[in-house]
């Protein structure tokens, strides 16, 4: 006798860089697996899986966190911001930044540094270079050692930009 299939799936519902979303999901999806695959937002990079490097980082309801480590059901109802939803048209604030001090070169820890920075200064918009490294900790960048971006969020402090 054959066994009998069952799939195990949940409704998942949050709000993404604004918009409503509603899903049917596994409940061992990661937030990380909802975006890139059901979302198709790759801005959220897909790199150590572990937490330790910050490139999957994003915002949930404001706090930065990493989403290959962040189970989807845990943010049933609350709201998400990635990369793709810090900018419009324009470049955000902190993405002008990083390109005017040269915080990259490959690009790709960019969108969690970004992700981490606009937490930071939501959370504390004066932060000395102490603050800024701690808030930064959680990011790891193997080709620029970091002048670019500390430059970057140097820059945004002294121009008095806050995050959005």
């Amino acid at each position: 006798m054959a066994a009998a299939k069952f799939q195990v799936s949940s409704h998942w519902e949050g709000k993404v860089n604004g918009t409503n979303v509603a899903i049917n999901m596994a409940p061992t999806k990661r937030l990380l697996d909802i975006l890139r695959e059901d979302l198709g937002l790759t801005g959220t990079k897909v790199a150590c899986e572990m937490g330790r490097c910050g490139a999957c980082m994003v915002l949930v309801d404001g706090q930065a966190v990493n989403a290959c480590l962040t189970m989807a059901y845990q943010c049933s109802g609350k709201e998400i911001t990635t990369i793709e939803g810090l900018a419009d048209e324009e470049l955000h604030p902190i993405q002008q930044a990083f390109l005017d001090e040269g915080g990259f070169q490959c690009g790709y820890c960019t969108p969690g540094m970004i992700i981490s920075i606009e937490a930071l200064l939501s959370d504390n918009p004066q932060p000395n270079r102490q603050a800024v490294e701690e808030g930064l900790c959680g990011n790891l960048c193997r080709c620029t050692g970091y002048g670019g971006i500390v430059r970057a969020v140097e820059k945004l402090i002294r121009n008095g930009v806050v995050s959005q």
